[in-house]
This record gives structure tokens, C-alpha cells and sequence, in this order.
């Protein structure tokens, strides 16, 4: 294969640099012009470049790749065809017809897809492609982009955590065209003074800190949380799957002074009481200040979640601080759950789960607006005033065999915005659980903090 150097130069005769005075979208007049879409015009530049991307890879880390709209979907494409990983395809925006999908191709949640970019200057537009493949339960780790703009975009992916490797950057294409005399000494330096005083880096929105959610919550439970959390330094909230009710009992003694709630499935017990589950249970909270979470999971209709939620044998009105509800029964199925806070299941982290796109969307317009809830479990942040709990954290491994997916809390609480991690297996199965819980709650918190 030809020089990396030979091969630019090559790209460059189709006039993908141009020099002079542009104005960007930013406003900003730069004294060069990158449009790398005729490229694509090329067949054997484009399998050329496809070639050259993939040599920089590690492609047994990716399962599936992904161009970023739209001047990468055709070396997206050419990259798809040299490898035979499996392309699919990102929208600029979802259809309103149809199946008002956002991402097209055939792919399975906790999959790792690989982002191609033709250019990079704020990153801008990386960042929202990740958080729309990522909302679909696809993984990202890595991106790889054609030219580096070197105006910090690729330091502010790096900083969040993702892998990104340029095949140029300016300052080396730069020095190839003043090589061969196609530009002067004069142009060169003012190149570098454009990119050295031009940094772009793109302001994201500043998540909000507890105290500052504190202030404009409204439901008694949603102030209750952050309350804790902002006393407790944690926000952490262990799940407690265990079958009889000394391990439950034993569990939440343990754990509790690291929690902010303990998250039961009260219904899979094998010795139910309420005198002998409930009472200790509620004096343990009180101990040590955490709320109790009944992950119920509710998706009936209004009348039936009724009865379920407050008689039975479990009578979850009388104990529970906050349960989770489906949405799919629409807004007046969630008016029966008064006294309670309302977590709404916006999406779930199992692999093939059917809370799509458009489910979110309309789920989002019921969650926005209903006065019993006060957060969802999603993989992604909503607003400022809906609380976001993230299950699926683990520290220690990426999923099981039944289609659970595993994410870190830096991860989740940088990325996703999460207000509260959901942690189960990793704390509860560990030889260890009180050190574990000590462990997510610091991890945790410093990935909080570190958000700020």
C-alpha cells in the first residue's frame, strides 16, 4: 500500500482542503475549509481510505459500525464491506411515520459499535451520536475519524472516557502540502495561529448538583432522596433480591449506611410476613436512613394497579417510599399510587428489550407531566426536574447470560446523567457486601462530583 503521505495527497486533488477565508458555523473565519464528501465520488480512494481506518483498529472490539450523518455513511459503508462488521445507519432525525426509528440496521442491545467521522473540531456532533446509539442500548468505546481538526474535540471525547484515533490531523497535512510547495511558509504559520487560538470546544449543559435539585423538586419523596443523598455522601441504591426474609433483614443492616434506598421484590420471598418482613425492615430504614424501593413494576390499568398496590398480601401502600411503574397503561392508570413517589420504567437494560424510540417518546410526555412521579430508570437523562435511576451497574464484569448489561458508575453518571445507581448482583452475590456497598458508594460519588 501506497504511503500515508501519498495517499493524502492523492485525497487531495478531489479538493477536500481548501485555503483562503471561511467562515465557519460558528461564526468563526478560519484560513482553511475542510469538505472531505467528495471523497466518496472516488471508488477506489473510498476502499483506499476504508482500508487505511480499519488498519488503525482493533476490530475484534466492535460488533457493529456506524457512520455519523451523513458525510460519513459512505466510509462508514466502504469500512462495513472491507471488514464484514455490520453497518447501521444513524438518522439525523427520527421519521414520523412508519416505525419512527432513529437508528436503522439490525443490532442487539450491549453490542459495541465502532463511530466513524469524516472531521473533528468541537466533537460536537460525536457527542450527540453517541447518546442517540447509546439510548438504543448499543455500547460505544471507540471512534475513529478521517481529520482531526486539532480544536479540542478529540480531547474532550478522550476526557469522557471514549478511544479516538485520527487518521490526519491539521498540523501534519499541513506540513505534507508544504512539502510538495502546494501551500507557503507564510499560509503554514497562519494555519497553526488559527488552530492554536481557536480552540472549539462546545460547552455541554451543566448537570445540575443535589442541592440545586433540592431546590426546585416538588413531591415530598423526590426531596426525601436528594435529602439523603446530599447527608450520606451516596448515591447509591442496592438491590436486595433474596428469597427469605432473615437474608433481607441481614442485607439491608449491612448495607444500609452506604444507601440511599434499598430496591425489594417483595413478592419473591418464601416467608412473607408482614409483621415479620415489613416492621424490622421499616426500622432498619429508619436506622440508618434509607427509603425502601419495591420494584413492583406496575402495567395494568388503573383499577387493578389500585388493588394491587394497596391490598393483597404484600399491601405495598403501607411500607413502600417509592415503586416502579411501567407507563404503558397511560397517565390516569398512575393516579391510584398517592403517598408513594413513582419511578417510571423509560427503558430497560436487558438485551432485546422493547422500549424503542417511539415508546420513549411517548412515555417521556406521561413522565414529564404526571405529579406522582419522580424519576424513571433510563439510560439516559431526561430533564433537570425527573431524578434518573440507572440499573444494570456492576464494577466487575459487563453482563450475564440472560441478557443483563453492565455498566461502571463513572460511566452512567459522566455519560448518561444519572442521579442514582441501581446496583444487584454486584453487592449482594459478593463475598463481601458491606465493602462493596462502601466501594460503589465511593466510586459512585466521586463520578458525581467529578460531573459537576
Amino acid at each position: 500500500m501506497e504511503s500515508k503521505k501519498e495517499f493524502f495527497l492523492e485525497c487531495y486533488k478531489l479538493g477536500i482542503i481548501k485555503f483562503g477565508r471561511f467562515t465557519l458555523k460558528s461564526g468563526i473565519e478560519s484560513p482553511f475549509y475542510v469538505d472531505l464528501r467528495p471523497l466518496a465520488s472516488d471508488p477506489k480512494i473510498l476502499k483506499k481510505l476504508a482500508n487505511y481506518l480499519l488498519e488503525m483498529l482493533p476490530l475484534d472490539n466492535f460488533d457493529i459500525i456506524c457512520g455519523v450523518p451523513y458525510a460519513a455513511l459512505p466510509m462508514a459503508t466502504a469500512m462495513s464491506l472491507e471488514s464484514y462488521l455490520p453497518l447501521i445507519i444513524k438518522r439525523k432525525e427520527a421519521k414520523a411515520y412508519g416505525t419512527k426509528k432513529l437508528i436503522e440496521g439490525i443490532y442487539e442491545k450491549g453490542q459495541n459499535c465502532l463511530l466513524v467521522e469524516d472531521v473533528i473540531t468541537s466533537g460536537k456532533s460525536l457527542v450527540e451520536t453517541i447518546d442517540e446509539v447509546e439510548n438504543e442500548g448499543i455500547k460505544v468505546s471507540d471512534i475513529v475519524v478521517v481529520l482531526d481538526r486539532q480544536q479540542g474535540g478529540k480531547e474532550k471525547l478522550e476526557a469522557k472516557g471514549y478511544k479516538v484515533h485520527s487518521l490526519f490531523n491539521i498540523s501534519e497535512v499541513v506540513e505534507i502540502l508544504r512539502e510538495v510547495n502546494y501551500i507557503d511558509d507564510e499560509e503554514v504559520s497562519r494555519i497553526r495561529d488559527f488552530v492554536n487560538g481557536n480552540q472549539v470546544v462546545f460547552e455541554e449543559k451543566k448537570r445540575l448538583s443535589y442541592e440545586q435539585k433540592l431546590e426546585v423538586a416538588e413531591h415530598s419523596f423526590a426531596k426525601k432522596i436528594l435529602e439523603i443523598a446530599i447527608e450520606k455522601r451516596s448515591n447509591l441504591i442496592a438491590s436486595a433480591d433474596f428469597i427469605t426474609t432473615k437474608e433481607l433483614l441481614d442485607f439491608a443492616d449491612i448495607v444500609g449506611p452506604h444507601i440511599v434506598a434499598l430496591k425489594t421484590h417483595i413478592d419473591i420471598l418464601n416467608d412473607f410476613d408482614a409483621d415479620e418482613t415489613i416492621l424490622p425492615l421499616k426500622d432498619i430504614a429508619t436506622k440508618h436512613n434509607f427509603l425502601l424501593m419495591e420494584d413492583r413494576k406496575f402495567a395494568d390499568i388503573g383499577n387493578t394497579q389500585e388493588l394491587q398496590f394497596s391490598y393483597g398480601t404484600y399491601k405495598i401502600s403501607n411500607w413502600a417510599d417509592l415503586i416502579t411503574s411501567h407507563v404503558i397503561g397511560g397517565s390516569k392508570s398512575l393516579d391510584c399510587f398517592m403517598n408513594v413517589g413513582v419511578v417510571a420504567i423509560l427503558g430497560m437494560s436487558s438485551e432485546g428489550t422493547l422500549t424503542d424510540s417511539h415508546y420513549r417518546e411517548e412515555a417521556l410526555k406521561i413522565i414529564e407531566n404526571h405529579p406522582s412521579i419522580i424519576g424513571c430508570v433510563a439510560q439516559n437523562q431526561v430533564s433537570d426536574q425527573i431524578l434518573l435511576f440507572t440499573p444494570g451497574v456492576n464494577l466487575g464484569t459487563s453482563g450475564d447470560d440472560k441478557g443483563q448489561q453492565y455498566n461502571s458508575p463513572e460511566h452512567v453518571i459522566k455519560n448518561y446523567g444519572t442521579d442514582f445507581i441501581i446496583v444487584g448482583r454486584g453487592i449482594y452475590k459478593a463475598d463481601e457486601p458491606e465493602q462493596e456497598a462502601l466501594r460503589y458508594k465511593n466510586e459512585g460519588w466521586k463520578a458525581y462530583q467529578d460531573s459537576l
